[in-house]
């Protein structure tokens, strides 16, 4: 999963910064499985759902931030977790859709960076 996310340019970007995707739970070497996404920014979930998750064959958990609640939860129910950044995730989220306003309306967007965003072009 880390290879995955690391393949994606601003999840690079933000590695460069030291704040790329990072294991919190389990090891590089443990198996994926089932692979829950969780992409909220400045909330989460409720915290007794990880047991849940684990007995419905989810492995690891992928997220933009988990509290230490959260964590030692979802550790308790043996549950892989990575954590992949809250502003990498949305400034993808944000150029997928920027990728997607240009190319439906064949212009070239004049974006200004700011805030931690970064424009990275995904379509040719």
């Amino acid at each position: 999963m880390m290879e995955i996310l690391e393949e994606l340019p601003e999840y690079q970007k933000a590695k460069q910064r030291g704040a790329g995707p990072k294991i919190l739970a389990g090891s590089e070497t443990n198996r994926a499985g089932k692979i829950y996404v969780d992409m909220t920014g400045g909330t989460e979930g409720s915290k007794d759902i990880f047991e849940k998750q684990a007995a419905a064959g989810i492995s690891t958990l992928v997220g933009m931030h988990f509290s230490e609640e959260a964590l030692e939860k979802a550790k308790k129910a043996n549950l892989n977790v990575i954590v992949a950044g809250h502003i990498s995730s949305d400034t993808m989220g944000l150029n997928i859709l920027l990728d997607r306003l240009e190319k439906q309306t064949g212009e070239s967007l004049d974006i200004i960076s700011v805030s931690g965003f970064e424009r990275i072009k995904h379509l040719a």
